[in-house]
């Protein structure tokens, strides 16, 4: 049955104990918290390091069968080394990871600087991923959006190795200057790149970056719940995960955006509803 999973860049924030997260959970409790929210997350985390395996598996203990993680690849495979002469680096990581089992996401997020003529590589190590793997790869050269021969030849790439392209949507964040600290900073370091909405497998998966105006974020992602509603009415089960610059209020827009779709697929299954937290003032 097709799922939707709805998610943040993070299961923890400054902003967000005595909203989201009981006031004073020690961190390493703070994921069960957050899952009450959200049923999918980023692992940002493993691009610096990869974990240790008891941590991860705190972390399983944490999240019910269905919550499903994205985990980026260390920036050393996919930054420092290109994705070459990094066995050691991988083995190591999908031996830390092991715990999540089925749930977990290989997320490889490239620089701007891997571009069409790289793609060879990419194909060659995806295929060499563990096959029982969900992958999912990220890039960042304008070529792989605004030229057709370097489109379809990532696409064909990603096919062969049964990954997922990941779009990630900052259009609307960028339709006007930043107002705020946290929206110049986004600015600065975000990539400007075509919205892209096709899917390759049954299990897309979208990062949208809004503004720090919830009304803004929600006006913004309309084309994304209709995108979405279809893809579930495939057979397919998304993973979208909603950015602000700030993210303060993400895990409220994480659920806002399930019931946005769930208003066109009424027979979504809805998310579960949250412990109570005072104060109750979400927005």
């Amino acid at each position: 049955m097709a799922r939707l999973h709805v998610g943040c860049a993070m299961w923890t924030h400054k902003t967000w104990p005595g909203r989201f997260l009981p006031p004073s959970l020690p961190a390493k409790e703070r994921l069960r918290a957050y899952a009450g929210w959200c049923n999918a997350v980023e692992g940002n985390t493993t691009f610096y390091a990869t974990p240790a395996r008891e941590t991860v598996v705190a972390w399983a203990r944490q999240t019910d069968p269905g919550f499903r993680f994205v985990v980026k690849l260390p920036k050393v495979v996919t930054h420092e080394r290109r994705l070459v002469g990094v066995e050691v680096e991988m083995r190591a990581f999908l031996d830390a990871i092991e715990p999540l089992g089925e749930r977990a996401v290989l997320w490889t997020q490239l620089p701007g600087s891997f571009g069409p003529s790289d793609v060879d590589t990419l194909g060659r190590f995806l295929r060499r991923l563990p096959a029982a793997r969900r992958r999912a790869v990220e890039v960042r050269h304008p070529g792989f959006f605004t030229d057709a021969g370097s489109t379809s030849t990532l696409e064909a790439a990603l096919a062969h190795a049964d990954a997922e392209w990941v779009p990630f949507d900052t259009t609307v964040f960028f339709q006007r200057p930043p107002t705020s600290a946290a929206e110049e900073d986004a600015w600065a370091k975000k990539p400007r790149l075509p919205r892209r909405t096709r899917a390759l497998t049954d299990r897309p998966v979208v990062r949208y970056l809004g503004r720090d105006s919830v009304e803004e974020t929600v006006e913004g992602w309309r084309p994304w719940t209709e995108v979405v509603a279809e893809w579930l009415r495939e057979g397919r089960s998304p993973t979208v995960f909603l950015h602000t610059p700030d993210n303060d209020e993400a895990p409220a827009l994480a659920r806002r955006f399930h019931d946005d779709v769930r208003a066109l697929v009424p027979d979504l299954d809805p998310l579960p509803e949250p412990e109570p937290l005072e104060p109750a003032t979400l927005f």
